[in-house]
């Protein structure tokens, strides 16, 4: 395509410098240069509106809540999932076009290829990413666990302590004792003095876990908390800073794995989700600053773009949750459930191959020992085997499902609660607390401490001591494992074992375990939870819970939901078991667990199709399915009347834009129109300006996008420029000679020349996403007024909508769409306004309703002259 032949105005207009780039006043108001966009209505009166305060913030409206730091910072835009359909990239797609025709190996297949390779690149990595995190958690409680126990044993002199294995902690040596009571009676004789340096040991080593898991959110904030709230707004086209940057992924995965080796009550389930969006987007662009490489010029350029990078965090995500729960089927729903907005079917399947490969990345490396034989389905991340107590009837009856839902009823109940007392919990710390890091640093060695001194006192304050079962000939090898897992607190070893510390002293997923399959053994609470250990455990662990999250440290929320829903579950069937006299009317508590812990979760996250299925998964029995479907909607239900999910909880508090699914409700129950919801406060340009005036304007506002306006027509759309663009045009200098233009001058007086070198398209993508700012520009004062002709590099064709328009559709348009603006125009495709996402938050179409239809067209915003 050449250029050169193409006309300087396509509509034939007239460019007058004086006219449009002068600084005007009226009524003692100072007006900004080139910010004026005049046209002509159907009456031959020319209507000016003239844009009055810069918006403040990336997307073009509103300064914001100045106590948010996301929005005070200037630097959140949105995404643009469209590519600008200018004529430079026309010319591009062409050349490309026409180098593969007549080849069978094509560019498009290429790509294809390169996008496969790189979504099993993702899987692995993010497998491997998880394996690593997983052993280096272990291995720092097992030592933690170790050196306590030392000081809290006290063995006699011809005795030694031997420590195999991580189930060993807290057990005392007592080959000199035989009977029960005065083994015990000596125990307690021989431990107390001992009791104080072995928690001193145990608040020392939380708190220095938990201190070096805040230094790692110290070096990069956007490390902490769970990470899903940032994935579902970087998936909504919120561009946060630095979100899934390389070093957010260093700090999150050691953050994360000393977070809960400081035994804090938080999972890796949350922060793995990120953690695999992260791989996802640092894989795909080949681009980092950390490490100073950049891949991408000749095997990544066609990815590295807002749509691709998009859709491999979506399979990022997805992968993240399959390493965490061994779910890939989970995965991909969780992906399209929770945390993408916009899917397709080919996205679903490459979710899908990307969460296969880290579940077979996770299965080979985990048999290894087997030389890949006989795979042992144990060490995949599960709750065990779920045996039918009657062979090939289910575990329980279907009445018993109303009593599930009850269940999920109360579970969607205490996740309110739990999301209701975060949320005043973080709103307290967002004005005291988060505003400055060594606040937040202090208050997680508070919190750890609190948590420790709690954690500890516990068992102790519980003092009672269980007898293990002895009789098991029919229990199965997952049952006995379980039973050798019970932690003998301030207990004859071998013999008894502390409830509540069984609970607390060992890993999570090992308690979750024993809540499921731990049997119910009668009225006496022998061989099972009791329900005073269970409550004891219940309400301190959620509390503290509910403390935690929001601190400054990485932490996930999956795990401690079901491990305090399972105790809660578990609560519930060991009090049915009571009522009926352990008649076996009722399932076994195991059943009640799994149903408490679906029922807290759901109540928190308010998730269905992907926690069912991510629940099934980890069970690995279809019994379940319809107790669990009914518990977590019950759940779901219960908990939308008081409040929402904790997830979007957060994302409101944080002030950014997250546009839902729906239409907001006020805008089904009122009437509005697009022409309410705009704002006029628009910068324009003309298709040829001076390059001085492009330069201030960028310089005096932060707007995105800025329309392009023919003024000979009256003031039609042309199209649209970026501001990424406008930088790169002015830093590579691609204006005409100043004395190009002289006077007055019509559309044929340039002939079929251009007023400026032509840049390509995949020039001006080169830098992304780090486009030029306004401090890489340097313009001369003899280049000020030099031509910078925009046509070749306008989007010619931008998405937008009439004035009288519904804001129900005005809102399905740009949401469906994924779009960072929409030019809003009137019948004679004038410009009369934009919108950004900000403007169709519920919030500012409340204020849209204080504005008439005809508000934009009032003496303040437009002049007749």
């Amino acid at each position: 395509m050449d250029y050169h032949n193409l006309p300087v105005n396509v509509n034939g207009g007239d460019y007058d410098d004086d006219d449009s780039l002068s600084i005007e006043e009226s009524n003692g108001q100072l007006f900004e240069n080139g910010l004026k966009c005049s046209y002509s209505d159907n009456q031959g009166q020319q209507l000016r509106f003239r844009a009055t305060s810069l918006r403040g913030d990336g997307y073009g409206s509103g300064s914001g809540d100045p106590g948010n730091s996301l929005v005070e910072d200037n630097t959140i835009q949105s995404h643009n999932y469209e590519p600008d359909e200018s004529e430079v990239w026309r010319a591009y797609t062409a050349q490309l076009h026409f180098r593969n025709r007549g080849h069978w190996w094509t560019t498009g297949k290429k790509r294809s290829l390169m996008r496969w390779v790189l979504t099993f690149i993702i899987g692995v990595v993010q497998a491997l990413v998880a394996i690593l995190s997983n052993i280096a958690c272990r291995s720092l409680s097992r030592r933690k666990f170790e050196h306590v126990y030392q000081y809290l044993t006290v063995p006699e002199p011809s005795s030694s302590v031997t420590i195999d294995t991580a189930q060993d902690l807290f057990q005392f040596d007592d080959d000199a004792t035989t009977d029960g009571a005065a083994s015990h009676s000596s125990l307690n004789q021989n431990v107390t003095p001992s009791l104080f340096t072995a928690f001193f040991y145990f608040v020392l080593y939380q708190l220095v876990f938990a201190a070096i898991a805040s230094v790692f959110v110290w070096i990069e904030p956007v490390s902490g908390g769970s990470g899903i709230p940032e994935i579902k707004c970087f998936l909504n086209g919120i561009d946060i800073p630095r979100v899934v940057r390389i070093k957010t992924l260093f700090c999150k995965v050691i953050g994360v794995t000393f977070s809960v080796a400081a035994g804090l009550p938080v999972g890796k389930e949350g922060p793995m989700v990120h953690s695999g969006s992260v791989v996802a987007a640092g894989i795909s662009q080949g681009k980092t600053t950390l490490f100073g490489q950049d891949t991408s010029f000749s095997k990544f350029s066609d990815f590295r773009n807002d749509r691709e990078k998009r859709d491999f965090v979506a399979c990022g995500a997805a992968a993240g949750v399959c390493s965490a729960f061994g779910s890939p089927i989970g995965g991909v729903l969780f992906s399209l459930e929770e945390a993408s907005s916009y899917f397709s079917t080919k996205l679903t399947w490459r979710a899908f191959f990307c969460a296969m490969t880290t579940l077979a990345t996770l299965f080979w490396i985990r048999n290894f020992d087997s030389l890949w034989g006989q795979a042992n389905i144990e060490k995949m991340f599960s709750f065990g085997e779920f045996n039918s107590i009657s062979r090939e009837a289910s575990n329980f009856s279907i009445w018993e499902l109303i009593l599930f839902t009850m269940v999920g009823c109360l579970g969607g109940l205490i996740g309110a609660v739990f999301n209701a007392a975060n949320e005043h919990l973080t709103i307290w710390r967002m004005k005291k607390v988060n505003k400055s890091k060594s606040r937040r640093f202090v208050e997680v060695l508070c919190v750890s401490l609190g948590v420790s001194i709690v954690s500890f006192l516990m068992p102790v304050l519980w003092g009672r001591c269980t007898k293990l079962p002895t009789d098991m000939q029919d229990w199965t090898n997952q049952e006995k494992n379980l039973v050798e897992a019970l932690v003998p607190f301030r207990c004859v070893p071998g013999k008894e074992y502390n409830e509540v510390a069984s609970l607390i002293f060992t890993e999570s997923d090992i308690a979750i375990k024993q809540l499921f399959h731990f049997r119910e053994a009668g009225a006496s609470d022998m061989s099972t939870f009791s329900s005073g250990a269970l409550f004891f455990f219940f309400v301190p662990y959620i509390v503290m819970a509910t403390i935690t999250y929001g601190t400054a440290v990485p932490s996930g929320l999956f795990v401690p939901s079901l491990l305090s829903g399972a105790a809660f579950g578990r609560l519930v069937g060991h009090l049915l078991h009571k009522l009926d006299h352990t008649n076996g009317t009722f399932a076994d508590s195991g059943t009640y667990a799994l149903i408490g812990a679906a029922a807290v979760l759901g109540g928190m996250a308010r998730m269905t199709i992907s926690l069912t299925v991510i629940l099934l998964e980890a069970t690995g029995d279809m019994q379940y399915v319809l107790p669990l479907m009914l518990t977590l909607m019950a759940a779901r239900f219960t908990g939308n009347v008081f409040n929402e999910g904790l997830y979007d909880i957060h994302i409101h508090l944080k002030n950014i834009p997250f546009l839902e699914p729906d239409v907001p409700p006020i805008a089904e129950r009122s009437e509005i129109v697009a022409g309410q919801v705009m704002s006029t406060e628009v910068k324009c340009l003309r298709p040829v300006e001076r390059a001085g005036v492009v330069y201030d304007l960028l310089q005096q506002c932060g707007h995105g996008t800025f329309p392009i306006v023919d003024m000979a027509s009256g003031g039609t759309l042309y199209g649209t420029a970026s501001r990424y663009m406008l930088f790169t045009l002015l830093q590579r200098r691609a204006f005409g000679s100043p004395d190009v233009i002289s006077g007055d001058y019509d559309g044929d007086t340039l002939g079929p020349r251009r007023l400026s070198p032509l840049v390509q398209w995949d020039t001006i993508e080169k830098a992304y996403p780090r486009y030029p700012r306004i401090s890489d520009v340097h313009l001369r004062e003899q280049d000020r007024n030099c031509w910078l002709d925009l046509r070749p590099y306008a989007n010619t064709a931008p998405y937008t909508i009439n004035e009288t328009a519904s804001i129900q559709r005005t809102y399905r348009l740009f949401r469906t769409l994924g779009l960072r603006f929409l030019c809003v125009v009137n019948h004679n495709n004038q410009v009369v306004g934009i919108i950004t996402r900000k403007d169709l938050l519920p919030r500012a179409l409340s204020e849209s309703l204080l504005r008439g239809r005809n508000a934009h067209v009032n003496e303040d915003s437009l002049g007749f002259t």
